[in-house]
């Protein structure tokens, strides 16, 4: 066993299979019995449910029958359609569906062999940041010897039904998988991040111009293995409402094709345009298809011969399965999951990411320092009183992607507990060399909020400036505790870690060296007026902070003599009395020049709003005025957790 495979309930698939065979039975789960508690968490429930082997459905049992295909299986009494379309989309990738079933061969009737069958099966999902293995019976629930949940297209194939009584185990019962959302299957099955996009807000169906870069992005995502699967929410009609054009409401679509079609000369006279953007999606229930345009009777396909849909591409491979153009998908559909399959691979033709991964927790505490649970920015007295994540970016600028997901919550539905947290985060640019928790924002910047929602995970894509940022996930309400992990992906490597201490630690060494006794944040907003350096007029003007020991330095600003730099510094001084200095320098290429500065007492008495100073030379505060003036904030406490 890979140590990287954690086994659910600590069973282990080899050794229980050994087991049987050796005493010649077939596998019995115990901690998923065959009975009304694996079916149902409310004890109310009612069904007369027959628990059968395979073998007593048919006469030559299979894992599967020719391989695995999206159109091979059909949801059943279970409202999870979810899951299936899941299913649909992971039949797609070879290479994904033998991580979910590992050693499938080896798990395969052999008819030759029937005493090797044991009647015992594996799978593995990708739970809360690591791959667990589940191992189950081949017991499944029936109603007059017919299965009655998932089902295979073909009587004798069982892969799917299997599947689903293994994450049903992880859920903790089959109806604890009624209702849900495909993304959340999908991140099971590989890993991936999810995103979910509302296409009415987004405006998708009316411009253009955004529903032609969705369809770059989704054609990207799908050529790069991610996952697409769509829905229709209609507040007001009831779930499974057929709409006029025979979609269904509240029912998970897969998406299993994206086009993008050049078409030729007999086909631009037909259809007026020269290519097609086209979608193909597949109803789980293998039935129940679109009747719009290139529904499987209309008029566009009379114009489109046998030979010319082969050659484009546009297939229809079995019932369920149908095409629509994709500008009909903005408009009919609301609501797209999409699962992204990050590439942190170093060998590789496509962009690659550097992935960093925490966990954490929202945990409360009555004392407000301990307090890990303060909800959204809107609670402005306790939002900072939530975990603090603290990463840098590196380049110029870099694309950030980041997504927060909150530990599955179907296992807590027969406490009534089963529905999923609201939750997001805030990404905060802070001091440059920040290093303790945030206690009060005063000079940092909100620079990015995710969507909250009541979705097990939560996603962002952000461009960022170089520099240190603080991200902080949150519940929308304060106090509601829960676990959650924590992905970022950048070009570069990020250094994510947590904040945990709220001000330097004292140690022996303090008693020696000395401890602070003030803090000091600066930012530095602009500069104006400065001394011309080139022949063009320009110059090349930097910030440079120092105090005491320490010192920081902007980026360089090109050929301006008004920047505009927005650094920010935070200093634990030791020493009071020792100044802080503010510095501007022009970049030379063989030595940098000096262009004024200003000299700050920095105490907790003078002004906390912005000011604006004039540049002086080298010395004291009665040093020679030099051209040109700075904008600073400066914020000083003797209470070292305040800032």
């Amino acid at each position: 066993m890979s140590p990287a495979v954690q086994l659910f309930r600590a069973q282990r698939y080899q050794e229980l299979k050994g087991q049987c065979l050796q005493q010649g039975r077939l596998f019995e789960d115990p901690e998923f019995p065959a009975s009304h508690q694996s079916l149902y968490y409310d004890s109310a429930a009612e069904g007369k449910v027959e628990w059968k082997r395979p073998k007593d459905l048919c006469e030559d049992p299979h894992l599967l029958v020719d391989g695995m295909s999206s159109h091979d299986f059909h949801q059943g009494k279970l409202g999870n359609c979810w899951f299936v379309a899941a299913c649909s989309c992971l039949a797609l990738r070879k290479s994904l569906w033998q991580q979910v079933i590992p050693d499938y061969k080896e798990q395969e009737w052999d008819p030759k062999k029937p005493r090797k069958y044991a009647g015992i099966f594996r799978f593995r999902f990708w739970r809360f940041g690591e791959w667990t293995e589940v191992v189950v019976d081949d017991l499944l629930p029936t109603e007059r010897g017919q299965l009655i949940y998932c089902h295979s297209n073909v009587r004798n194939e069982f892969w799917s039904a299997l599947l689903e009584k293994a994450y049903a185990k992880l859920a903790g019962s089959y109806q604890a998988l009624d209702g849900g959302c495909a993304t959340e299957a999908l991140v099971d099955f590989t890993g991936a991040v999810a995103e979910s996009i509302n296409l009415e807000e987004g405006k998708y169906g009316e411009v253009i111009s955004e529903q032609m870069k969705l369809f770059e992005d989704l054609m990207k995502v799908h050529k790069r293995g991610g996952f697409i699967s769509c829905s229709i929410s209609c507040p007001g009609r009831p779930s499974e409402a057929e709409t006029a054009l025979g979609l269904i409401v509240g029912h998970a679509y897969s998406v299993t094709a994206i086009r993008k079609l050049r078409l030729g000369d007999s086909l631009v006279f037909s259809f007026k345009a020269e290519k097609l953007f086209m979608v193909r999606l597949r109803n789980p229930w293998g039935k129940k298809e679109w009747h719009g345009a290139w529904s499987d009777s209309s008029e566009e396909w009379k114009k489109v011969s046998n030979s010319e849909r082969k050659n484009l591409g546009l297939t229809v491979e079995n019932d369920g399965e149908f095409w629509m153009t994709f500008e009909d998908w903005c408009k009919n559909f609301t609501d797209v999951d999409i699962c992204r399959t990050v590439n942190t691979s170093c060998f590789s033709l496509h962009k690659t990411w550097e992935k960093e991964m925490m966990y954490g927790a929202w945990a409360k505490h009555p004392e407000p320092l301990l307090n890990r649970s303060g909800g959204c920015f809107d609670n402005r007295e306790t939002f900072l009183q939530n975990p603090q994540y603290l990463f840098d970016v590196k380049k110029a600028q870099d694309k950030v992607l980041v997504s927060l997901q909150q530990e599955d919550r179907r296992k807590y539905k027969k406490e009534g507990k089963g529905d999923n947290i609201t939750i997001g985060f805030e990404i905060l640019k802070v001091e440059d060399n920040r290093r303790y928790r945030l206690h009060k924002l005063t000079v940092q910047e909100r620079v990015a909020t995710s969507p909250y929602s009541n979705t097990r995970s939560v996603f962002l894509r952000r461009t960022l400036q170089q520099g240190r940022y603080v991200l902080i996930p949150t519940t929308y309400i304060p106090g509601v505790p829960t676990k959650f992990i924590l992905r970022l992906y950048t070009d570069v490597p990020s250094k994510l870690r947590e904040l945990k201490a709220d001000r330097p630690k004292m140690t022996c060494w303090s008693l020696l060296c000395g401890y602070p006794r003030r803090v000091t944040q600066i930012k530095v907003h602009s500069a104006e007026g400065l001394q011309k350096q080139d022949r063009s007029g320009g110059a090349d003007p930097y910030v440079l902070i120092k105090c005491e020991k320490q010192s920081r330095r902007s980026p360089v600003q090109h050929d301006t003599t008004s920047p505009v730099f927005n650094t920010q510094v935070i200093f634990y001084r030791k020493d009071i009395d020792s100044p802080v200095t503010i510095q501007v320098w022009n970049s030379n290429l063989l030595s940098d020049q000096l262009l004024g500065q200003a000299v700050l007492a920095a105490a907790p008495g003078e002004p906390r709003e912005q000011q604006r100073l004039r540049l002086r030379g080298r010395g004291g505060g009665e040093a020679a005025e030099v051209p040109g003036h700075i904008s600073v904030t400066v914020l000083c406490s003797e209470d070292l957790a305040e800032l």
